[in-house]
Parts: C-alpha cells; sequence; structure tokens
C-alpha cells in the first residue's frame, strides 16, 4: 500500500494580526476599485484584531489532482481528467472533509483536516500586516491570477518567488481554498456587515483566489466563499492542515 506524503510547512505558535482597521476599509475599497468590487465586500474583513494562533502545521501546497486521485480511486468517487501535478478543483467542502479524514488514516491517525480562517491567513501573513503572501506591493507574476492570462491552473508551487513568509506556495491565486469556518462577522465589525450569506452556495469561508480572481481576492485579508455553484469554474481546491509536531 502506498503511504501518502505530504510536504508540511510547520507554522510556530504566535501573533496574527487578522483583517483590516475599520478605518482603512474605504481607502481599500478605492484602491482596488478597478476590480469592480464594492466597498461592503471588504467591510467584512473589519475590525483588525490581533489574536494569538497556536502552532500548527500546513501543506506547502494545494491538493494536487494526483493525490486526489488515489483518495477518488480508493473510496469509488470520479476521477478529475486534469494533469495530476495541477490543484484539483470543482471539489465540494463535505468532499474535502471526507479526504482529510481519509488521508489521516493513511498516516496513522493523524489529525488532518482543514485549516480553520485564522491559521491560513497566519500561514499566509505571518507576524505583520503586509498585504499579500509575498508583501505590501502586488507584482503581476508571483501568482496564478487572471492578470496573468493563463485561464486555468498551473502546476501547484510554479510561483516560487510569491510564498508566503514560512514558504507556503500558492497562498494567492491557482485554486480558492476551503477552510473549516463557516462565515460570520468579526467580533466588533461594522453593523452593516451581513450577519449571514445566504446567497452563498456553501456557508464555509474560502481563501486565496483562483486563476480566474483578481489581484483583491490575493489579500491575506479578504474573506470570501464559494457564491456559484460550478465550483470547477470558480477554481475552488484547497489544502490539508494537522497539528503541530
Amino acid at each position: 500500500m502506498r503511504v501518502e506524503q505530504v510536504d508540511w510547512v510547520e507554522i510556530p505558535a504566535g501573533r496574527l494580526l487578522r483583517g483590516t482597521p475599520a478605518e482603512e476599509v474605504d481607502e481599500v475599497a478605492r484602491r482596488y476599485a478597478g476590480t469592480g468590487v464594492p466597498v461592503e465586500w471588504y467591510r467584512k474583513e473589519a475590525p483588525r484584531t490581533e489574536l494569538y494562533i497556536p502552532a500548527f502545521r500546513i501543506a506547502r501546497t494545494q491538493v494536487t489532482v494526483g493525490q486526489w486521485t488515489r483518495f477518488a480511486q480508493a473510496t469509488g468517487g470520479p476521477v478529475p481528467q486534469a494533469p495530476a501535478d495541477h490543484p484539483v478543483i470543482g471539489v465540494t467542502w463535505k468532499d474535502t472533509a471526507e479526504y482529510c479524514r481519509w488521508l489521516g488514516r493513511r498516516l496513522g491517525g493523524l489529525g488532518v483536516r482543514l485549516p480553520t480562517e485564522d491559521e491560513w491567513e497566519r500561514a499566509a501573513r505571518g507576524d505583520d500586516d503586509r498585504e499579500f503572501p509575498w508583501g505590501d506591493e502586488y507584482r503581476t507574476g508571483l501568482a496564478n491570477l487572471v492578470d496573468l492570462g493563463v485561464g486555468t491552473t498551473t502546476p501547484v508551487g510554479s510561483f516560487p518567488e510569491g510564498a508566503s513568509p514560512y514558504g507556503v506556495l500558492d497562498m494567492a491565486g491557482n485554486a480558492d481554498e476551503w477552510t473549516s469556518t463557516l462565515y460570520a462577522p468579526y467580533p466588533g465589525a461594522p453593523t452593516e456587515v451581513p450577519s449571514s450569506e445566504d446567497w452563498a452556495f456553501d456557508p464555509h469561508i474560502s481563501r486565496g483566489g483562483a486563476f480566474r480572481h483578481d489581484r483583491d481576492l490575493a489579500r491575506c485579508a479578504r474573506r470570501h466563499g464559494a457564491y456559484e455553484r460550478d465550483l470547477a469554474a470558480i477554481g475552488m481546491g484547497f489544502r490539508v492542515a494537522a497539528p503541530s509536531g
């Protein structure tokens, strides 16, 4: 029996400057006005809160088609028709949770799971308030987003210069990523932030953006979700996390 391999990155315990200060939201919306995203979408990021995040580990890359294919063959699911080294996309939250349980059993009972939204942002942002995983300035060529013009996924890890402070890859672009966190406003959010997103196909938060998305979704603070039923078209994928050690 083949033993599954995960390239884990250890994320040390430490602080997360989560979200965006409420007084800066309007400026963020102006900065990305060309993407057509309304200011209301950015208000979900407020307020800025300093949190302590316990240590954990996260996969360096998104789950690939090749990795998902072994799961699909073992469980009788459909096998994706895409290159093995590309991220798997079009997967539901429920199926990713089942993949995590399957992988955990293959790894001897390791508690494999989806990262929480806060863990994801910590792995992308590190200790500071950087705008993108690689720093404060957006540069075309550091992530597979719509401005790159590829129009589909690329092999995972194709943009090493776009790595996060801990060396986690593709935290912006390529495939959008499920987290384990259900949408809710942050404590202390502006009153106009909706208490639920009934229009979403799934209530879980996703992060990072995909190949079809603009640079606003590459921001470390940007929280969104699956707002269309065609999860392949919107590039919905995931990466796994686990306890530290």
